[in-house]
């Protein structure tokens, strides 16, 4: 069986029963965040074999539900120099009254810097934050976690989970100090997250071009581990119409114990690999902590921030 076939046989009425995704077209690889009283995601630029995407965009909403298209917020051959295309998986992470943009281009990683979250974002190194080739597997899939102390960590790659401690500019490292790590089933898209005084340590199984495309987790009492895995089921993974549910982040209501998660599947009708859309489901917490199943058919309701974070 071939696994990486594009899905094509649906009926109407499945397609039109089928959950809602939140952006329009095709976008994969959302990296979800809150700044003052927005969300705002940050996602790949879908829909061209063997992802060669140029450019990357920014989108935000006041309640989770109506998301707005700010624009380009990175072209890559014009704004960076050592890139022209494959440009994946962003992130955004805030520290220093900045904002600080890192995204994989040409299998490098990347870190641009804006005093807005919509950009416009300055290439700051003129350089790879991480070159190709530097560690086993892909240096791709970058994902910076600011803990309470304002310790920042870069958490990426593809085949193993590097985790290193970034200085306080945020835009450099002791790669001396790089942890390598592989949890069993891991592949990509690294996110960490802190509960309860617990890191969470999320990444996608499989390849994102697999039906069974899936999250998983473990958890540790340190952001550098070591991590035990949570055992026994993916958190996420598809069901019905929707496949290839994965490559995720999270988001946390500012002031509230309410978590979002924000993921790809592949588009509906006739998505593959290359043709994904995003997705926003609620995420819900057992009483020790431990992530339950996302229904991926569970419909997101209309929530605003109140207050700021900032």
């Amino acid at each position: 069986m071939n696994l990486f076939l594009s899905v094509s046989s649906y009926s109407q009425s499945d397609t039109i029963n089928a959950p809602i995704a939140v952006l329009p077209d095709v976008y994969a690889d959302p990296h979800i965040a809150a700044f003052g009283k927005k969300f705002y995601i940050y996602p790949t630029t879908d829909g061209s074999e063997g992802c060669m995407s140029t450019n990357f965009t920014c989108w935000s909403s006041k309640d989770l539900v109506k998301w707005k298209y700010e624009k380009v917020i990175q072209d890559v051959p014009k704004d960076v120099s050592w890139a022209k295309e494959r440009d994946w998986a962003p992130a955004i992470a805030f520290k220093n009254g900045k904002y600080y943009y890192y995204f994989s281009a040409d299998v490098n990683i990347g870190v641009a810097v804006s005093d807005k979250p919509t950009g416009p974002f300055k290439d700051t190194l003129g350089t790879p934050l991480v070159k190709k080739g530097m560690l086993k597997g892909q240096m791709i899939d970058p994902m910076v976690f600011v803990d309470d102390d304002g310790s920042a960590y870069l958490y990426f790659g593809q085949g193993n989970c590097n985790i290193v401690k970034l200085n306080d500019d945020m835009i450099t490292y002791d790669a001396t100090k790089i942890i390598s790590i592989k949890p069993k089933g891991y592949n990509e898209g690294s996110f960490v997250f802190k509960r309860n005084g617990k890191y969470y340590l999320m990444w996608s199984e499989f390849d994102t071009r697999d039906p069974r495309y899936s999250v998983a987790y473990a958890t540790s009492d340190s952001p550098l581990g070591s991590f035990t895995k949570a055992e026994g089921y993916p958190v996420l993974k598809g069901k019905g119409i929707v496949k290839g549910a994965g490559h995720h982040s999270v988001v946390k209501i500012p002031g509230k114990d309410e978590w979002y998660i924000a993921y790809h599947r592949f588009k509906i009708p006739n998505g593959n690999g290359y043709n994904r859309e995003t997705c926003i489901s609620p995420m819900l917490f057992d009483k020790d902590g431990h992530i339950l199943p996302v229904d991926v058919f569970e419909k997101v309701k209309a929530v605003k921030i109140k207050g700021s974070n900032f």
